[in-house]
């Protein structure tokens, strides 16, 4: 079994030590400090994660994200390494499952956050992961927009979500089309090949995560 969601975790917790508690992100509002809670309070609280499906508790999860955040910064980048083994997420059996692209886009939130970032070089075996991960995470995305699309990543494949005549085509390395589809579009490598038009909406669409 690949190790990649492990890979990503520790190397983000790395990061993390380096940035500090007040670096920017990729995620609107957030700084490492947010997006460790986030990540520290997906895994150890289900009962509050629970908001991210159901609106009305949406709003005791962002009390309690906002109140881990304000904990000690080594504790908390500690319980970002060190996952609990008895999480839903991060056991042994579904680790890789729920969280190689987690980390993989929060890494890159991080990476890519604040100005000079280059793209990374990933081994075959991860961007065959993110592909097979863009497949599923595309087709829940650009379908709300309504708008035939075709994603490709050179040497891995190709796919249409919306119709047979796509209006655009998404090209990049798995990586760059994980962050496009999951609303990084504009720290994404992603080529566009459409209309003006198309381009742009697809750009300022949100998508989630």
């Amino acid at each position: 079994m690949s190790d990649y969601a492990r890979r990503e975790r520790a190397q983000l917790a790395d990061l993390f030590i380096d940035v500090g508690p007040d670096a920017p992100t990729l995620c609107a509002g957030w700084n490492t400090s947010d997006l460790a809670a986030h990540l520290v309070v997906r895994e150890r609280r289900p009962d509050v994660m629970a908001g991210a499906l159901i609106p009305p508790l949406a709003g005791h999860a962002e009390h309690v994200r906002k109140q881990k955040a304000t904990e000690s910064w080594t504790a908390l980048v500690r319980e970002v390494r060190d996952p609990p083994w008895w999480s839903p997420l991060s056991n042994p059996l579904t680790d890789e499952l729920a969280n190689g692209m987690e980390f993989f886009i929060h890494h890159e939130d991080v990476r890519r956050g604040a100005p000079g970032w280059t793209p990374r070089v990933l081994d075959s075996g991860e961007q065959k992961a993110l592909w097979n991960a863009v497949k599923l995470t595309a087709r829940l995305s650009l379908r709300k927009l309504h708008l035939p699309v075709l994603l490709r990543a050179p040497g891995f494949g190709e796919f249409k979500i919306g119709g047979d005549d796509p209006r655009a085509t998404l090209i990049g390395e798995p990586g760059e089309l994980v962050l496009f589809v999951s609303g990084r579009q504009r720290a994404a490598k992603v080529q566009i090949d459409g209309p003006p038009e198309i381009a742009e909406r697809l750009r300022a669409a949100r998508f989630g995560m």
